[in-house]
């Protein structure tokens, strides 16, 4: 009896390499790892350009959790304001506030050339008869813009618009081009407000110049304990209710809390629409001021409606409680040196917690800044109040 032997064909041994580059490697990547993916992209303009890689892609876009927005420009409603949109930091544009001024205008946050790839997508990808609320949605957004930019318009739109095709967003960044106060050079301006319905908390650091020093880091750091110590009891000297220090930290207050009110008031429509928002920050490219909600304070303005100023469009600012630390002189570790160094520490009249707690007041800012809020909370307190506005 005889057996043929046969040998296997080369193809099975030694696979041809085409047929593996055939193979969409993507196609074999989970969904829920695809989102991870996009999560960590989170840019809304890099997401709109994903949506147009594949349909695959384009349906999975709309439930990224993480999503961070640049805006691009920010425009006035009010034409007339053309020649100077940015608030500017003096008494005036105070005295402008309160009566209806500058800051009466409301600012909306808007896009310039984020909708090439929405666009595109949805003249591509988006069937005609749309199947869910978000197709339907990304249609008619992508139809407006394209007869918008087939007149060679330039086409401006707000978050609001486009953040209605995400529909499971948890954690939202707003990131606007500038900070809203002009302020000159060398001089520092922070703020951090935390909102629910309305101001639940406010922080203020500035001076009126910052410095690096040339010493080496063993006497910057001899020349933090001496000024984070008692010599001067942390007392504030008397020139500086008489030179216009008290003054213009008054402006620097005010200043800070309309324009944390005027972003809360804006971010009203997408915090209505988003109900999934576990946290929303809005900061400036600027790092001059942030604004921060968490779930409970989302959840609040959901329930009960912010009070809108009279004078302008902005959330109004309730009667505050607020404690002030001062120093003429800040050394700081990293060889900083801040000349009229601020720290006002603010919230409203009626709510029970600590004006002075420490763990919050440290935490609100990012280094150096943070230590610099760290050593002067160790000086003298100041006791201020202030009516609604």
């Amino acid at each position: 009896m005889s057996y043929l032997l046969r040998s296997d064909p080369v193809s099975r041994i030694h696979p041809d390499p085409r047929s593996l580059d055939d193979i969409d490697h993507f196609d074999l990547l989970p969904d829920s790892l695809l989102l991870l993916i996009f999560d960590k992209v989170a840019d809304v303009k890099d997401l709109g350009r994903c949506s147009i890689v594949s349909r695959r892609f384009h349906s999975l876009v709309p439930f990224v959790e993480n999503v961070l927005v640049r805006v691009d420009c920010v425009i006035s409603d009010d034409d007339s304001s053309a020649d100077d949109r940015r608030f500017s930091l003096n008494a005036a544009s105070i005295s402008d506030a309160a009566a209806g001024g500058s800051f009466s205008a409301l600012f909306r946050l808007v896009f310039a050339p984020i909708f090439k790839p929405f666009q595109a997508l949805g003249q591509f990808l988006v069937p005609r008869r749309s199947s869910s609320p978000f197709d339907a949605s990304f249609s008619a957004l992508g139809d407006e813009i394209g007869s918008e930019i087939e007149q060679g318009g330039v086409t401006h739109h707000s978050p609001t618009q486009v953040l209605k095709n995400f529909a499971e967003i948890r954690f939202l960044r707003i990131e606007l081009p500038t900070g809203e106060l002009g302020i000159e050079d060398g001089i520092l301006l922070k703020w951090r407000a935390d909102f629910g319905s309305t101001l639940d908390n406010c922080m203020i650091l500035g001076a009126s110049s910052v410095t690096r020093s040339n010493s080496n880091p063993v006497k910057n750091l001899e020349n933090t304990l001496d000024s984070s110590g008692i010599d001067d009891n942390g007392n504030i000297p008397e020139s500086f209710y008489t030179n216009g220090g008290l003054k213009l930290r008054v402006v620097w207050t005010i200043s800070s809390l309309i324009a944390a009110s005027a972003r809360h008031y804006l971010l009203q429509p997408i915090i209505t629409e988003h109900k999934t928002l576990d946290r929303l920050v809005l900061s400036d490219a600027d790092g001059q001021g942030v604004l921060s909600m968490n779930r409970e304070q989302l959840e609040e303005l959901r329930v009960t409606p912010l009070s809108a100023s009279s004078a302008s469009k902005r959330t109004l600012v309730p009667a505050l409680n607020m404690r002030l630390w001062y120093a003429p002189q800040l050394d700081l570790p990293d060889g900083t040196v801040l000349k009229g160094a601020t720290l006002v520490a603010i919230r409203p009249s009626e709510s029970k917690k600590e004006v002075c707690d420490a763990s919050w007041l440290a935490d609100a800012f990012e280094e150096p800044f943070g230590t610099a809020a760290k050593m002067l909370i160790k000086r003298r307190t100041y006791c201020l109040e202030m009516n609604s506005f």
